[in-house]
């Protein structure tokens, strides 16, 4: 076939991930490239028969040597291509979002076809990070397709906010910086802060210095499910960021009690309780693994409920045992902390800790807390972060509502 693009020949390892699913070619898959390209380039890849098997961006700088794009050889990487893409994501929210749309997450990377690229929405604001050097390359058609595409639905766009302070740039060949995106109609005089409403609860996201694009949105209709579960209850929140969790836990609870590490994130958590009139909270700047030990040191039982929200222990698979060292280390003493009939939800956010190692460190906690888990409900990320099957990275929240029995 010929058509004008670099091919890369891959392996036959590499030919069945494809045909299953996935997307990326590494380094050491490639067997061969025929033609002169330049990093950020579009290329074919191609199985040793030289069958077609799909088109993507091209980086010599990355570990992910090549991100396929399309998998239909009729495709031609034009504007129109792009905006098509751009309003397939778009609707996909519009459908299953609904009343949700208002803050949500636009297009997840991989799994709406655009490798390497995030967009959430809140409210007016959109927040772009890129991580990938050919999207970089075609940023501005994609950034300008997704506001017309939100106009042309009825959904006003203010601002573009540009978070690529991301080291994983440096890796693709890419310099790190943030800032307003600059195009005739949005603003880039805005103080970066903007109210949003999850589940009845107002917050305050800051999306110029917040963590990632400033507030995570993956967790939605969890936290819903533990408002339902805290009602009546004492609930200690671990890790509670800018408070999310411990603000739905509050809408029901007697009390809550929400701790972070972080004093910026309790401040903002603090700032979101009154913004929503709570009295039924507090917040305690602490080490979570400090907190738990020495609250199990002192044989205290002062939380009907606990909820553990960690950030990613592992970011990679050298690390997954050390990680699940810690998940069962926080695990076991909430467990231990509890009283019988007591509630736990608990949850990893990082894909490296697959759901079948997650299910089992938390069963092998329960053992060695002398305790049998009630499972409530098995759950994942929300729709706007859709899981494409083939592409287990796209697959990454694991979260569990137990009772302890």
């Amino acid at each position: 076939m010929e058509r004008g693009y670099p091919r890369v020949t891959v392996s036959k390892k590499c030919e069945r991930f494809i045909k299953g699913g996935h997307i990326w070619v590494y380094q050491d898959e490639i067997k061969h490239i025929d033609g002169e390209y330049e990093n950020g380039d579009i290329v074919d890849v191609l199985t040793e028969k030289g069958r077609y098997l799909g088109s993507g961006f091209i980086n010599d700088n990355s570990k992910i040597r090549v991100r396929i794009l399309s998998k239909n050889a009729n495709d031609r990487f034009d504007d129109a291509f792009y905006r098509r893409r751009v309003d397939y994501a778009v609707d996909y929210r519009l459908t299953v979002m609904g009343e949700d749309f208002s803050s949500c997450r636009l297009i997840f990377g991989e799994a709406d076809g655009f490798p390497g690229l995030t967009a959430d929405k809140f409210e007016d604001i959109i927040v772009v990070q890129v991580l990938s050097l050919g999207i970089e390359r075609v940023k501005d058609i994609v950034i300008r397709a997704l506001a017309d595409s939100l106009k042309e639905r009825g959904h006003t766009v203010t601002a573009v906010y540009e978070r690529n302070d991301v080291k994983v740039r440096e890796l693709e060949g890419m310099e790190q910086y943030t800032g307003f995106y600059r195009m005739d109609g949005l603003r880039d005089d805005l103080d970066g802060k903007v109210e949003i409403r999850e589940n009845g609860i107002r917050y305050t996201v800051d999306y110029i210095n917040g963590q990632k694009t400033g507030f995570f949105l993956d967790q939605k209709y969890n936290r819903r499910a533990v408002a339902k579960i805290a009602t009546g209850k004492r609930v200690l929140d671990c890790f509670t960021h800018t408070g999310a969790f411990a603000l739905n836990a509050a809408v029901t609870a007697e009390h809550v009690t929400a701790v972070d590490i972080s004093q910026t994130a309790v401040d903002m958590a603090e700032h979101n309780a009154r913004l929503n009139g709570f009295t039924n909270i507090d917040f305690l700047t602490a080490n979570v693994f400090e907190l738990l030990t020495e609250a199990e040191r002192d044989h205290r039982q002062d939380w009907d409920m606990i909820i553990l929200d960690p950030p990613a222990f592992t970011k990679s698979r050298s690390t997954a045992r050390s990680a699940e060292r810690g998940y069962k280390e926080i695990n076991l003493k909430a467990m231990k902390l509890l009283p019988r009939g007591g509630y736990l939800a608990t949850c990893s956010c990082s894909h490296f800790m697959p759901d079948a190692q997650f299910r089992k460190m938390l069963f092998s906690a329960a053992a060695d807390a002398n305790v049998s888990l009630r499972q409530i409900e098995c759950r994942q990320q929300s729709a706007d972060h859709p899981i494409l099957w083939g592409v287990e990275e796209t697959d990454y929240l694991k979260f569990y509502i137990f009772q302890i029995v």
